[in-house]
């Protein structure tokens, strides 16, 4: 550790410490204390480490800490989420994974925000890729309908959104690949099993590409599609990583610059407000 991590992480227990008396963890208090907070060796017992090595942590020393002693303190000192990840970066370690409440409730203004982005098409995904808001450009502009819950399955089962993929067979193996690449972050997860099986029943050519073992990373893309009433559409992809729920995509599609695209995104929009419902 540099000497001011060190003095960081020293100030940093220190003051995480003396936020809590021996009530909030279920100590007897022991006489009387001449400062506020816990004893290093209240934590030491509650973290169960040595006295003398939290002794030498909270003061900086230069030593060998693991993750495990990490979370034992973290949890010794009710650490918040980002606290907890403060703590590892001051030790020289790599946080771990945030761990995320697993929730499917989309906020009211993360779903005004998506329908705020049109008539640009905008979508939110969660980490398997399942839809949890779209607009109604996504929908005139992409095919997307109340039976597409996946973008992945979409990708290969919607015959309208396929159709409209200029290049859908030059991208499709980069978009199998960068579903393996997040389905690796989750080991284990069968939300990501579910996905795959399920595709792998209506789909061979799913199966071809996923045998193929690519990986990819997210990247801002162009995206080419076809519409039936207006024609070519082209636009540049961004995809965003929502702060409170990291394994969920805000992806927005901007008509690039130079094209026909946006004016012939709001004629189609027009055309879906006119058609009778």
């Amino acid at each position: 550790m540099a000497s001011e991590s060190r003095e960081q992480l020293r100030d940093f227990l220190r003051s995480r410490r003396a936020r809590l008396n021996p009530a909030d963890v279920g100590m007897l208090a022991g006489g009387r204390r001449r400062t506020p907070g816990l004893r290093r060796e209240e934590v030491a017992v509650l973290a169960g480490v040595g006295v003398s090595w939290y002794t030498w942590l909270e003061q900086g020393r230069d030593i060998t800490v693991s993750a495990e002693v990490l979370d034992a303190i973290s949890t010794a000192l009710r650490l918040s989420e980002p606290e907890r990840e403060h703590l590892y970066l001051l030790a020289g370690l790599n946080p771990p994974r945030t761990r995320v409440a697993r929730t499917t409730a989309v906020t009211q203004e993360l779903r005004q925000l998506v329908d705020a982005w049109s008539p640009r098409p905008a979508m939110l995904q969660d980490r398997y890729w399942n839809v949890l808001a779209v607009n109604d450009s996504t929908r005139a502009v992409f095919g997307f309908d109340e039976t597409d819950h996946n973008c992945l399955i979409t990708f290969f089962t919607n015959a309208r959104y396929r159709d409209a993929q200029v290049h859908w067979t030059s991208i499709a193996p980069d978009v199998v690949a960068a579903f393996r690449a997040d389905a690796a972050h989750f080991p284990g997860d069968p939300g990501f099993t579910r996905v795959i099986d399920d595709l792998s029943a209506v789909s061979s050519e799913f199966v071809e590409l996923w045998a193929r073992h690519d990986v990819a990373a997210h990247a801002q893309a162009v995206k080419a599609a076809h519409h039936p009433e207006v024609g070519d559409l082209i636009f540049d992809k961004t995809t965003l990583v929502v702060a409170d729920h990291p394994d969920w995509r805000l992806e927005l599609f901007n008509p690039r610059p130079g094209t026909e695209t946006a004016h012939r995104v709001e004629r189609l929009m027009r055309i879906r407000l006119a058609a009778p419902a």
